[in-house]
């Protein structure tokens, strides 16, 4: 099936347990803090749009060594591009959690035999977008350390046929291209994706997030059409009952490009996500991530 969906660039999380508020104001607050972090430590050099997020920013010093002498160990700062990718990646995150935080709309569209559901919606302009639940045996860090290391998906899903991240902005942020493969059954065909992901964790939730972006340097490639993803993601949160386990949410907003009618498409984004979570789920079974 359409293997472009499988690629996280992603996350967010519609609520099972607490209500949508509940759940954003812990991401939006991660968002900041984690911003904060960065600068303090002089890791980034905060642009202008920092000023109209309201964040609370210190200012970072240096540190004294054992001989008494004040020592700068600051790491070196992220240029603008880099702050742009991170910015792109946090916005991503928020605009999906308002997608789920209007809870009105969301159907059924399809229920796994092993309890695996995806509701799907259509929002303002006709797009359809869709969100799966399921739960998995496994922390979040187990998943997230999977998923993370995105150019060894092609290993273990097959729909997938390379992954390659071209820029790196801190350890939270990356700008990949993708490339789905030419599998049989597949409905729409071979897409390319350029996307920044970022991630950040709040307590025991690790939040995904991502979205198309464009890069001078790397314009569509020839032979590809080039679909475009987000605001999309992924929320990773541990079962109130059991910390080995963790419940898995993940809103799929694409648009795959081209000249296919609206109804194989939206009969094809279900069916990868179905498919990614199969793949995802041996992966995990197989020990990749020892606990």
């Amino acid at each position: 099936m359409l293997p472009a969906v499988v690629k996280l660039c992603c996350g967010i999380s519609y609520p099972h347990l607490r209500t949508m508020a509940g759940l954003q104001r812990p991401a939006i607050s991660a968002l900041g803090q984690e911003v904060a972090h960065r600068q303090r430590s002089g890791q980034i050099r905060l642009p202008a749009w920092v000023s109209h997020v309201g964040w609370q920013i210190g200012t970072p010093q240096p540190q004294l060594t054992e001989s008494g002498k004040r020592e700068d160990s600051r790491p070196s700062p992220l240029d603008e591009e880099e702050l742009m990718c991170i910015r792109q990646g946090q916005e991503a995150l928020t605009k999906a959690l308002d997608i789920l935080g209007n809870q009105n709309g969301w159907k059924t569209e399809l229920t796994e035999v092993n309890g695996d559901v995806i509701y799907s919606k259509v929002l303002s302009g006709g797009r359809k977008v869709f969100r799966l639940e399921t739960v998995f045996d496994a922390t979040p860090e187990e998943i997230h350390r999977v998923l993370w290391k995105v150019e060894e998906m092609p290993q273990w899903n097959p729909s997938i046929k390379n992954i390659k991240v071209l820029k790196q902005a801190g350890p939270e942020t990356m700008v990949t291209h993708e490339v789905s493969a030419e599998t049989a059954g597949n409905l729409i065909g071979q897409r390319d994706f350029l996307s920044v992901r970022h991630f950040c964790r709040q307590d025991s939730c690790i939040y995904l997030g991502g979205a198309a972006t464009h890069l001078e340097v790397f314009p569509p490639q020839k032979g590809f059409v080039r679909a475009e993803d987000g605001p999309t993601g992924i929320v990773i949160e541990p079962l109130d009952s059991d910390t080995g386990r963790s419940r898995f949410t993940w809103l799929l907003n694409m648009d795959v490009k081209g000249w296919l009618p609206k109804s194989i498409v939206n009969q094809a984004l279900p069916r990868a996500q179905v498919d990614f979570i199969r793949h995802l789920r041996r992966r995990l079974a197989e020990g990749s991530t020892p606990r």
